[in-house]
């Protein structure tokens, strides 16, 4: 019985620890979400233009076409924020077929921090990213 018990508390703390997870996880999306539409907004308003964007393939085999316009927000154009204020990764598998016709890529979740968890260096705040796309766009 006892072991029964010690399973089940662990089983629940698995559980508890989880679902903080996701919690803290869903607030950084939505912190990033808002700096992100608000970027778009002061860009917009400064006229900041935005550029087409496109995909790289893995291990910088080619690009392919995407219907996306918006910013690059790493300076090796492997994330973007579209003029929707919806963030991309732009790294992707790409056959010859993706690189001719284009590629349509999904919106994902924005981090706080683009590349967390990469090598040194290769981490960077959004806010840092967006700053350098638009100094002063907080305040605007």
């Amino acid at each position: 019985m006892a072991d029964d018990d010690w399973a089940r508390q662990r089983g629940e703390a698995v559980r508890v620890q989880a679902e903080r997870l996701r919690a803290r996880q869903d607030a950084e999306h939505a912190r990033a979400g808002a700096l992100l539409h608000k970027f778009v907004g002061a860009a917009s308003a400064a006229g900041l233009a935005p550029e087409d964007l496109r995909v790289r393939g893995y291990g910088g085999r080619g690009t392919a076409r995407t219907p996306l316009r918006g910013w690059y927000l790493r300076a090796d154009r492997t994330a973007g924020v579209s003029t929707d204020g919806d963030f991309y990764v732009l790294t992707a598998p790409l056959s010859l077929f993706d690189r001719v016709r284009g590629v349509r890529p999904v919106p994902t979740n924005p981090p706080l921090i683009l590349g967390a968890g990469g090598k040194d260096g290769e981490s960077v705040a959004l806010v840092e990213a967006l700053d350098r796309l638009l100094p002063g766009w907080r305040s605007r």
